[in-house]
């Protein structure tokens, strides 16, 4: 995540050194397919007086982008559901899958330049599901509620060519759900990861 980082700071730097290139249109969109980590923060909270800590996964995405300005877009972000490993005191007791769609709004700094940092803020929704007890909690009915909660975006387009571009980007979610097993809840899982990634766009 580092190395992105400072892929975002570079591009930020350097864009106003840039050649112009082809700038987003307004009324235009854009159709992006990468991969993204879902990376949970390190505290996820106790779970029955036992601490618990969820491992991230990385899955195929998918988002569409609609620029109603040059500067300003609106953008759907899903992906292929993400698999996640619960582990209580650092033994597994769960895995989990879960889509978290997000629809926010983009600003774009320089979209006439060839490389434009953006920033952005929106909604996510997640859905857990297919949660089954293992190791410690094996044979155990787990259920995870689904949470809403808000997003924040930042990234850096770089034009490739009049109608592709590449995408690195990151984000950050709130999500966060009360967890049950056998019926009783134990305890709230705060997952709230960074999601970062890369992403090839096209523009029509």
């Amino acid at each position: 995540m580092k190395a992105l980082l400072s892929t975002l700071l570079a591009g930020t730097l350097i864009a106003g050194m840039l050649p112009v290139a082809h700038a987003a249109d307004a009324k235009s969109w854009v159709v992006h397919l990468g991969a993204h980590v879902v990376d949970p923060k390190s505290d996820n909270g106790h779970l029955a007086g036992m601490k618990a800590s969820i491992g991230s996964d990385t899955q195929p995405t998918i988002s569409a982008e609609y620029f109603f300005t040059p500067s300003w877009s609106a953008e759907v972000l899903a992906a292929l559901p993400f698999r996640h490993t619960i582990r209580l005191n650092g033994q597994k007791a769960a895995t989990t899958r879960q889509l978290p769609p997000v629809i926010g709004v983009n600003y774009h700094f320089l979209p006439d330049a060839k490389i434009s940092p953006f920033v952005g803020a929106g909604i996510n929704y997640t859905r857990f599901f297919s949660t089954k007890g293992a190791g410690l909690l094996e044979g155990a009915h787990v259920k995870i509620d689904n949470s809403w909660g808000a997003a924040a975006h930042a990234g850096v387009d770089v034009q490739l060519a009049p109608r592709w571009l590449f995408t690195a980007d990151i984000r950050w979610i709130s999500i966060s759900g009360d967890v049950h097993v056998n019926g009783t809840r134990v305890g709230n899982a705060k997952v709230d990861p960074w999601v970062y990634g890369v992403s090839v766009g096209y523009r029509f």
